[in-house]
């Protein structure tokens, strides 16, 4: 269960991060929800952890939630074009 989320951070950079079944897991752990009901309850607050959580386990960010969420300006799905 891969997916794709788009960063965008402050100092006008960004990044395509892909998520793996650890992140989704993480999700439903922090929200006790099922990630199928993020299209009826999506809050953003979802997708910059699912980001978050993706970033730090591939060690591209030390920082924690909430120090991270200062570094960002926003999260979208990234579809890219096949």
């Amino acid at each position: 269960m891969n997916f794709n989320l788009l960063v965008k951070y402050l100092d006008g950079s960004d990044k395509a991060v892909e998520g793996k079944a650890s992140d989704v897991v993480a999700f439903e752990a922090r929200f006790d929800m099922s990630i199928a009901d993020l299209e009826k309850n999506l809050r953003l607050t979802h997708l910059f952890f699912l980001a978050w959580h993706t970033e730090k386990r591939t060690g591209s960010t030390k920082l924690e939630f909430e120090k991270w969420l200062d570094t960002v300006d926003t999260v979208e799905a990234d579809n890219p074009k096949v």
